[in-house]
């Protein structure tokens, strides 16, 4: 039962994973198209309505194989072939993306010479400057992330509860069929301070995320500098309410379910089951916010008027697409070119000095789970 429902729930994230990669060329913003910059107007070429039909299509195509391989690799796992199982299942969910990538690269170079052949420049560079930001929408403050505080206390104050009643070895790891195959001893590091640990690193990452939606730049349309400050204002605000409430269900519930495993309530594979099923609000809540608003709120004013004229472009500045360089930006953050979320300025010391701070940050937090429950 515990690996039917696991494999079933990877099934649907892979599907559901598949099918944002394949809606992705629709949601983004009106004035670019696999990461160049066109004009609005042009969005109705045949070209390159049939570039986006084209790649839905093989998208959607690949995304059903990799439902029935995943499915596959499920049944191969359940059957004791784990190895052969768990590589179908690794490629299911990483063959979409990589395939996705390559499509939106040829495409892109078919865009690029289609720009090219029609002569769409941005002649004179038109800049916006969004005035009284403090009055239009944006993401949740950051103080709202002061609610992973009683998550990890409470997490502390129960295992301390349950601590007495925990056998001398904690089950730690589980197989897809819920059968337990390893044990460390009971230690106040493995029973209290793993789960801590956990959901402290998960909160690190999410407040992070949560902080770089804040300090990112403000993209606003030319020809229309209002509406899309205001609709990217929406965007900004819902995916930092459904990060936040997502980060405190998967920080909470993880931690919550390890301390009942522990103490024997509830066995972990079960545990691991809940955890996985957590995830499926967080994919189908991202995939329903990005149809409803598209990449930066792209899709919150429908109705805007498709300008025929290219008043910025900055295609010189994105490398294959989705690599952003730019000396003269001060940005470190920017919403991405092609998929829903958010980039760095690699030009900037700030955004290596980031990436640098967070890899010794997980490689801190990995050191500190072998030593919790090092045997």
């Amino acid at each position: 039962m515990i690996a039917a429902a696991t494999i079933g729930t990877l099934v649907l994230l892979t599907f559901v994973v598949g099918l944002l990669l394949a809606l992705t060329p629709y949601l983004m913003r009106r004035n670019e198209c696999f990461a160049v910059t066109v004009p609005a107007s042009a969005q109705k070429d045949p070209r390159l309505v049939a570039l986006k039909r084209r790649y839905a299509s093989a998208m959607l195509a690949l995304t059903a194989a990799a439902t029935v391989i995943s499915l596959v690799a499920g049944v191969l796992i359940t059957s004791g072939q784990d190895v052969i199982g768990t590589a179908l299942m690794c490629a299911a969910l990483a063959i979409p993306v990589a395939v996705s990538f390559a499509l939106m690269l040829r495409n892109r170079h078919r865009v690029i010479e289609i720009k090219r052949s029609e002569g769409w420049k941005a002649r004179h560079h038109q800049a916006t400057v969004s005035v009284a930001e403090e009055d239009l929408p944006g993401a949740i403050p950051l103080a709202w992330n002061l609610l992973y505080v009683p998550v990890i206390l409470g997490t502390v104050c129960l295992g301390l509860a349950l601590y007495p009643s925990m056998p001398g070895m904690l089950p730690m790891y589980a197989d897809f069929t819920g059968n337990v195959n390893d044990y460390v001893p009971k230690t106040l590091g493995s029973a209290i301070g793993f789960p801590v640990a956990l959901e402290a690193f998960m909160a690190a990452c999410l407040v992070f995320s949560h902080w770089m939606i804040l300090r990112s730049k403000r993209p606003a349309d030319p020809s229309a500098p209002a509406t899309s400050a205001l609709a990217y204002g929406l965007f900004a605000r819902a995916q930092s309410v459904l990060l936040l409430a997502t980060g405190v269900l998967m920080s909470g519930g993880t931690g919550l379910l390890f301390l009942l495993s522990s103490a024997g309530l509830i066995g972990l594979g079960q545990a691991g089951l809940v955890v996985t099923l957590l995830c499926i609000p967080i994919v189908v809540g991202s995939v329903a916010l990005s149809v409803v608003y598209g990449q930066a709120g792209s899709r919150v004013f429908r109705r805007m008027r498709d300008n025929g004229e290219l008043l910025a472009d900055d295609d010189e500045h994105w490398k294959l697409g989705v690599l952003y360089f730019n000396r003269e930006d001060v940005s470190i953050f920017l919403p991405k070119r092609f998929g829903i979320g958010w980039t760095m300025n690699l030009a900037r010391p700030g955004a290596w000095a980031i990436a640098l701070g967070f890899l010794v940050l997980t490689v801190a937090f990995i050191l500190l789970v072998f030593g919790l429950t090092a045997r």
